[in-house]
């Protein structure tokens, strides 16, 4: 198990929302960074709050890595039950937050949900947040997301990585699917962290971890396969579109499912990327069933669910 120092607390509710990382220790009070998906958002103000009892302290910023919906979900919720405290965001999205363009910010064509939330100021890559004894450095991530930060505290060695690494790889590289360059950023992401000195990676998804250079090669090589197939990262994001909707909603008809998917921009520009020699029910078909032989989805007669 990694073991954080008493000033750090990191939260992780499963795939659905990010992790968040707590910082305390801080007489002007805490930080957040990334707060969750929406629907995670009592039980994200419930995990803070008892984490901020003992210290008697409150919040006094939210951070984002990313303005993803599992990322910045909690925002609105969170400012609100702490006196409206400030929320900082990377630069890229924030005239699009202010007027809260949710074609902009990915909502709308990805059929996600994420509560509005006014921005404070642009949280700049090369600056440093300082909180408590650490000077977190904002470096620059994109890949996943165009702007896309991540933090690091060069004393702990600490990396909150956001999706630019996980253990297991990174996330769906969002450009890759409106014909914009993604893969190079993600690679130049992988590079940065390399030539860092990092000890402990909190990722945005999945538990934390200390080997870096497994992950980086892990990282490395599904990079490279994606590079090669370009068509397989397409199909692995459509599959991960349906999972984070079902894990949302729970259970549905196939009848409603495709009716989501109606609304859902991003499900039909994937499909004429690689995928129109065929149906789009048809496709979408394919995909239930490859979800459901994973184990990811049940399919009961015209039903869904998530295992």
């Amino acid at each position: 198990m990694v073991q954080l120092p008493p000033d750090l607390v990191m939260l992780e509710r499963g795939w659905l929302s990010s992790n968040s990382l707590l910082m305390l220790g801080d007489p002007r009070g805490a930080v957040i960074v990334d707060t969750g998906y929406c629907t995670h958002k009592a039980q994200t103000l419930a995990l803070v709050r008892a984490s901020l009892e003992p210290t008697r302290q409150t919040l006094r910023l939210i951070v984002n890595t990313h303005l993803h919906s599992d990322h910045c979900g909690g925002n609105a919720h969170l400012s609100a039950a702490f006196d409206g405290c400030a929320v900082w965001i990377p630069p890229g999205h924030f005239d699009a937050a202010l007027d809260w363009d949710q074609q902009a910010l990915s909502y709308a064509p990805t059929g996600q949900q994420c509560e509005r939330f006014v921005p404070t100021r642009a949280l700049q890559p090369g600056e440093t947040l300082v909180q408590s004894d650490r000077a977190w450095q904002v470096l620059a991530a994109p890949g996943h997301d165009l702007h896309s930060v991540m933090l690091f505290d060069p004393e702990s060695g600490l990396l909150m990585s956001a999706d630019a690494l996980w253990e297991r790889g990174f996330g769906i590289v969002f450009p890759e699917l409106d014909g914009d360059t993604g893969f190079d950023e993600v690679d130049r992401s992988l590079d940065l962290i390399e030539s860092l000195d990092v000890r402990v990676v909190v990722p945005g998804h999945g538990r934390m971890f200390t080997d870096v250079a497994s992950a980086l090669t892990e990282a490395r090589s599904r990079l490279a396969f994606f590079r090669r197939h370009p068509e397989r990262h397409t199909r692995h994001a459509a599959k991960a579109l349906l999972v984070f909707h079902m894990l949302d909603v729970g259970q549905c008809t196939r009848m409603e499912l495709g009716a989501w998917l109606d609304q859902v921009r991003i499900h039909q520009v994937m499909w004429r990327l690689h995928f129109s020699d065929r149906p789009l029910d048809s496709w979408t078909d394919e995909l239930l069933g490859e979800l459901a032989r994973a184990g990811a989805l049940r399919l009961d007669g015209n039903t869904i669910s998530v295992q």
